[in-house]
């Protein structure tokens, strides 16, 4: 990693940025502070923990608790919910083995591509959750009978996190030297997604000698991820100086694991790092049980931020120069997702339940 920063202080060798200041009526100064912090954090490592953000503790843990009951439901009743075929929709709840993570742009010239990446499985299930006012991604709910409050909940957790995702677009676009609210005219809160997941107990043997994963090396493809995690731990970062050298972004209480995605990446030239980053075993030795060192069961929400679809994704010319010359081709958020995403799932004719 980078020598540390002295403006920062650290957990695990993540930059902390503190939000504490920024809020309706502080001063451009305190503003601008937090805003260059967040960048420089986001131009050396990619990943920042965000301390004092708008989501209070209780709110955080009742996520967490919705997040459980809801996977501890019988699996007949998860699949009264399922993730519908293919890759275009991504909502409802996807099975362990359905969706395999990987790094792949779905752009390559391999037929035989997907069937390689899908030889190890990941041992995960999620849930996809969206705005009910976005007809192109249609939520699949379970019936309310199943689990009552849970859409309830789940809709006002979506928006809240929308509000955190607003303060911290406007931030990074203060950082880079645009007008606060730049990133926002691109993004309406619609297209986000707001997934749990939830890794179940596994042989750590089974990881190490990678008949199975967690979640494979990935970057996140859209314009920043939130993430909120449990104590378990298991995420690793890939060491910008260092690259297949990843290093465990121990969990911080309350805090915010933010990313920058591709997208974000794209707009500012590379200023911004989208990082790749991985699910693994949990670094210390009290999250195993058993002869078998079973992994303790691991939860998380991360809140995937994303343009509309249709707006045009180009490099904005405060991080272009005569030596920085614009390295990306325009491209639609639609686009991206598409041809990302085509290398998650399999195509609805190979798709079985």
């Amino acid at each position: 990693m980078s020598p540390p920063d002295a403006d920062f202080a650290y957990h695990g060798g993540v930059p902390i940025v503190d939000f504490a200041k920024w809020h309706v009526g502080s001063s451009p100064e305190e503003k601008q502070k937090i805003a260059d912090q967040l960048v420089r954090a986001c131009q050396s490592v990619g990943f920042v923990f965000v301390i004092n953000h708008l989501l209070p503790p209780d709110k955080l843990g009742e996520a967490f608790a919705w997040s459980k009951k809801m996977f501890d439901l019988e699996q007949k009743q998860k699949m009264l919910a399922p993730h519908p075929p293919g890759h275009v929709v991504h909502r409802g709840y996807s099975w362990p083995g359905l969706e395999k993570v990987s790094n792949s742009m779905g752009d390559e010239d391999d037929p035989g591509l997907i069937g390689k990446i899908r030889q190890v499985v990941d041992i995960k299930e999620s849930y996809e959750i969206g705005s009910d006012n976005y007809p192109e991604q249609p939520n699949v709910w379970l019936p309310d009978h199943v689990l009552p409050g849970f859409r309830q909940f789940m809709t006002a957790f979506y928006w809240d996190s929308w509000e955190n995702a607003k303060m911290i677009l406007q931030a990074m676009a203060i950082g880079i030297g645009l007008d606060e609210d730049y990133f926002l005219r691109y993004h309406s809160g619609h297209e986000n997604q707001l997934r749990l997941l939830h890794y179940p107990p596994v042989p750590a043997a089974n990881i190490e000698n990678q008949s199975m994963t967690r979640m494979s090396a990935h970057s996140d493809w859209g314009s920043i991820t939130m993430l909120y995690q449990d104590d378990c731990g298991g995420l690793e970062i890939e060491n910008p100086q260092k690259k297949g050298e990843f290093i465990a972004a121990e969990p911080l209480q309350d805090a915010i694991v933010l990313n920058v995605g591709d997208l974000l990446q794209r707009w500012s030239n590379d200023t911004l790092k989208s990082s790749l980053h991985r699910v693994t075993l949990p670094p210390r030795q009290d999250r195993f049980t058993g002869n078998e060192k079973l992994t303790r069961a691991r939860y998380s929400i991360p809140y995937f931020v994303a343009p509309m679809e249709k707006a045009v994704i180009e490099t904005v010319q405060q991080c272009v120069n005569e030596k920085n010359p614009a390295k990306y081709k325009p491209i639609t958020w639609d686009e991206y997702r598409l041809m990302r995403g085509s290398m998650q799932y399999e195509k609805p004719e190979a798709c079985t339940t």
